[in-house]
């Protein structure tokens, strides 16, 4: 029908929210919270340098509240345990807190690394002289591809 919006998908022109559970600040940082079922507080999980980092946070969370059945951003990197809760039945909100925070923590560290070393290495690589220049309207050698 003319006149009716679709729903946003993810990564489509969706910078604002690319994951379920979390935001951007306007100063860059992006933040999870989650709030608690059948209250509502609100749980914080943390700031994080990355969509990426804060996304798996929270991921770590609703699976400590759901359990398996919950929807998660990135469902093939379930949390280590496999079970939702420890055994005894019901977690803190201070205990899922820190999960979450502990596992965004860790990646937000690698994505960040990896971000810096991929310009680190760019950057290397362009002073160096080792990146040359490639003429995209010429059709290369076979000799020359090697």
């Amino acid at each position: 029908m003319e006149g009716q919006e679709e729903p946003r998908k993810r990564g489509e022109n969706n910078n604002d929210k690319p994951y379920k559970g979390i935001r951007m600040r306007k100063w860059g940082k992006w933040v999870a919270e989650i709030r608690e079922p059948n209250k509502r507080s609100r749980i914080w999980l943390g700031s994080y340098s990355t969509p990426v980092a804060a996304a798996r946070a929270y991921d770590t969370a609703v699976f400590y509240l759901r359990g398996p059945s919950a929807r998660l951003n990135f469902p093939e990197a379930l949390p280590v345990g496999g079970g939702g809760c420890d055994g005894d039945g019901d977690m803190s909100a201070a205990s899922i807190r820190k999960k979450a925070t502990e596992v965004g923590a860790r990646v937000d560290a690698v994505e960040t690394a990896m971000r810096g070393g991929q310009h680190k290495a760019a950057k290397e690589m362009k002073a160096s002289g080792s990146v040359d220049r490639v003429d995209l309207n010429k059709i290369p050698d076979p000799e020359e591809i090697s």
